[in-house]
């Protein structure tokens, strides 16, 4: 298990928990499963493995580890359509005219109701930590969204939730612009071989680079009238990753020679594995978060 992409969040004053009070405090918003007429559930999970049954994580570097878990019923629109049809003609042909698009809508809430009790669930899990040394707090999705649930419900579980964002946007389009031009890059990190520009200017002409040489003329020229939105950086034999500019940190591929170095353990204790495989990951990633900090915001 590891963590593919962070949203950064700056905690503006320390959060008052310890790993044992913050258990006690999800406890309360566990998941549960969803009942015969229940659309959608959100609640805390194992964020390690099901058989490791504790909400909440501790590291030895400070970090503690949480999950939420989404379940929701699986409606198809085809389905829905084909159920609604017959419905709909049935009730227009009784009324002796075209349904209103009101009693369209309560026809639709009715058959909804009555086919949740047979529909397929899914769930998804999204992870993240409290990093209480670095005062930060990164969920593991590339989507805003799904980051703020996590925020909202940890905030609902604690009672208080100081959560800013991480950087100062006005200031990290500016770097990003240097950075592409291989200038001011964070300490230990390098330019990668991806790129995304974009103009400013309502048409909005994009101009995307995978696998390429940014420090190209046909890279560089795109400088001139548009904005740098993603930029792949590296450091060496730890992790490639993206910088979107909206401060996310997306696509991170971890090196070998990192993840590699718990192979020894095995996976007899599956606890004590996964506990020291994110132990490396997290402590890289608040190095590579305190990098770009560090140049960002000076």
């Amino acid at each position: 298990m590891n963590f593919k992409n962070a949203r950064i969040y700056r905690l503006s004053a320390p959060l008052q928990v310890t790993a044992e009070t913050l258990k006690q405090a999800l406890a309360q918003f566990k998941i549960t499963p969803l009942c015969a007429q229940e659309a959608v559930k959100t609640g805390f999970c194992q964020p390690l493995h099901p058989s490791v049954k504790q909400l909440v994580t501790e590291l030895l570097n400070g970090v503690l580890v949480v999950a939420v878990k989404r379940t929701e019923k699986i409606l198809p629109a085809a389905v829905i359509a084909e159920e609604m049809q017959p419905k709909v003609e049935a009730l227009e042909q009784e009324k002796g005219r075209p349904l209103t698009r009101k009693e369209k809508q309560q026809l639709k809430e009715e058959l909804l109701l009555s086919l949740l009790p047979r529909a397929f669930s899914r769930s998804t899990i999204t992870r993240a930590y409290i990093d209480m040394a670095g005062n930060q707090i990164i969920v593991d999705t590339a989507s805003a969204s799904k980051a703020e649930d996590v925020l909202a419900l940890l905030r609902k579980a604690i009672g208080t939730l100081p959560a800013l964002p991480w950087l100062d946007s006005h200031k990290l389009h500016t770097n990003l612009q240097l950075w592409l031009q291989n200038k001011g890059l964070p300490l230990e990190l390098t330019l990668g071989d991806s790129a995304l520009l974009k103009a400013p200017d309502e048409e909005g002409a994009k101009a995307k680079f995978d696998n390429h040489l940014l420090s190209a003329d046909e890279v560089q020229s795109h400088l001139q009238d548009k904005l740098v939105t993603k930029l792949q950086l590296s450091k060496h034999e730890v992790c490639t990753f993206t910088v979107t500019d909206d401060g996310a940190i997306t696509g991170i591929k971890w090196h070998d020679l990192l993840t590699g170095q718990n192979d020894e353990m095995g996976w007899e204790n599956v606890q004590a594995r996964i506990e020291a495989d994110l132990y490396l990951l997290t402590t890289e990633l608040r190095r590579v978060l305190a990098a770009i900090q560090g140049v960002v915001e000076v």
